[in-house]
């Protein structure tokens, strides 16, 4: 019997877990009889009942399994910790303890990877959410898809099934800061798309908050692509171009004029405070890869697990 690992990192989602684990049950019992499969839950540190009820869950399902970790590090590295747990012949990274990802869509998943498709991307046709966020998410997709080294189906997410050998493979990679839909989809193996409506949240509220989109964006965007680097160098050359021919236009005007050539002081002020606020937004730009690398060659260790339920001891 082959076996499905579906992960589901959870924050503060009391009001879901419990709804969760029992569509997923359903999903398996009624549609993929034929398949063993595991529930890991991934805690990161919830301060509410969470974790409580992730225990009560567990002990009454054996397929339920839960992580706990000891702080917050974010969705992406909760993830990444869970999948080095998961045992399943196939895997699903991320399934929304909110359900915004409709768990009804792995049975399609799976018949996918029965056909040979070793990676099937859920792809965000429709968003139940406000108009500014859809089109924030839908631009940042289209840069990430059009600059990115490798090709990232436009509105995917960490929901998506991938073989266990292409998990094994990325996980090789260790890395500090995973952005998980990039490195498989780096992997290039076979892969097809299932569509779906992206619904709105019912219980609870976003545990994302704004500055951590943004992180999780930039960690994207940094990960998949050496071109904001390049566009840097190449902006840089083409202003220090211009700086040149003003320059040069400057000492040819006061060469050749009879001293009624304008002075020019606020031209000046205007073209420092340009050129100092380009260097900047270069500088920080810059600096993104540089924090990159002190990240992964620090080492520090990203997390520690405070307890394990319902799996073998290792």
């Amino acid at each position: 019997m082959k076996k499905l690992s579906v992960i589901t990192p959870c924050y503060n989602e009391e009001l879901n877990v419990e709804i969760c684990a029992q569509e997923l049950k359903k999903i398996m019992q009624e549609q993929l009889p034929n398949y063993d499969y595991e529930h890991i839950f991934a805690d990161n540190a919830s301060t509410d009942s969470t974790l409580i009820k992730l225990r009560e869950i567990a002990n009454k399902d054996e397929h339920v399994k839960v992580i706990s970790n000891s702080r917050n590090v974010g969705p992406f590295r909760n993830m990444w910790n869970a999948m080095k747990s998961a045992t399943g012949d196939i895997v699903v990274p991320q399934l929304a303890a909110d359900l915004q990802d409709p768990p009804s869509i792995i049975p399609e998943f799976v018949k996918n990877w029965e056909a040979g498709f070793l990676v099937t991307y859920g792809v965000r046709a429709k968003r139940e959410e406000s108009l500014v966020m859809r089109f924030a998410r839908g631009l940042y997709y289209r840069i990430i898809k059009k600059f990115a080294a490798a090709v990232i189906p436009l509105n995917s997410g960490e929901f998506l099934l991938a073989d266990k050998k292409v998990i094994d493979s990325i996980l090789a990679v260790d890395d500090q800061y995973p952005y998980i839909r990039g490195l498989i989809a780096q992997t290039g193996v076979k892969s097809t798309s299932v569509s779906y409506t992206w619904v709105k949240r019912e219980r609870g509220k976003s545990k994302n908050s704004f500055i951590s989109l943004i992180d999780q964006a930039i960690n994207g965007f940094v990960s998949t692509s050496r071109v904001p680097a390049r566009l840097a160098l190449l902006g840089g050359f083409i202003l220090s171009f211009f700086g040149f021919a003003y320059a040069l236009f400057t000492v040819i005007m006061v060469l050749t004029s009879d001293g009624s050539a304008p002075v020019g002081i606020p031209t000046i002020i205007v073209g420092i405070f340009l050129m100092g606020g380009v260097q900047l937004l270069f500088l920080g730009l810059i600096g993104e890869y540089i924090l990159s690398i002190h990240g992964q060659v620090r080492r520090t260790p990203p997390m520690f697990e405070i307890e394990r339920i319902n799996f073998k001891e290792r």
